[in-house]
């Protein structure tokens, strides 16, 4: 088994334990960088996303992810992060989110104000206010109209960084009903009652 094989399945492995699923891109990243490259890359991301989780909250950090990766045109990240965000919703408020995921990861090809106004009014719907007015601040990161002013937009730049490497890993990479990356995802039951308010 060559060296690339192993960080392949270890990093798939750590998604898994942590997810319950394995985002598609990894044997890109790892066949792109190498396997120390690879090592490398997530050593140095992984662990300020899994914070910038917990100090901004899962809702904030996988909405400015589905805004990141629409903005670069990958549907399938967008897709995930969008599930992650609506299964968190639904565990939180007992209701379904008003855009689900496969609706959301179809807003690749608005432009970034468009974008915007789309996300604020899906989560103004969602009676989310709080996080509509984060949407402008993710956007304009993003497109570069504005630089990081405090620590909380630090921590949007570097998903900015971070969002784009996966994006480009991901592009040929298809939907895959039901992942999420988020720890959401191993909830069954959380799983099991969303899919039941889907078709109920």
């Amino acid at each position: 088994m060559s060296a690339n094989d192993l960080v392949t399945g270890a990093l798939q492995g750590l998604c898994r334990w942590m997810w319950d699923c394995s985002p598609r891109m990894i044997p890109t990243i790892v066949r792109e960088r190498g396997a120390a490259g690879a090592l490398r890359w997530f050593a140095a991301n992984m662990p300020r996303y899994l914070v910038t989780l917990r100090v901004l909250g899962p809702v904030r950090t996988h909405l400015a992810c589905v805004a990141y990766s629409l903005l670069n045109g990958c549907t399938y990240c967008a897709y995930a992060h969008a599930h992650a965000l609506e299964l968190i919703y639904f565990r939180d408020r007992d209701r379904l989110f008003p855009a689900d995921a496969a609706t959301l990861a179809t807003w690749q090809d608005l432009p970034p104000r468009r974008l915007a106004e789309r996300l604020r009014s899906v989560l103004e719907d969602a009676g989310m206010h709080g996080e509509a007015l984060w949407v402008d601040r993710i956007i304009d990161l993003a497109v570069g109209g504005q630089q990081p002013v405090d620590r909380d937009e630090v921590r949007l730049a570097h998903l900015v960084g971070m969002v784009r490497v996966m994006n480009a890993a991901a592009m040929g990479c298809e939907i895959v009903p039901g992942e999420a990356m988020d720890s959401v995802n191993r909830d069954v039951e959380v799983k099991a009652g969303h899919a039941a308010a889907l078709v109920g």
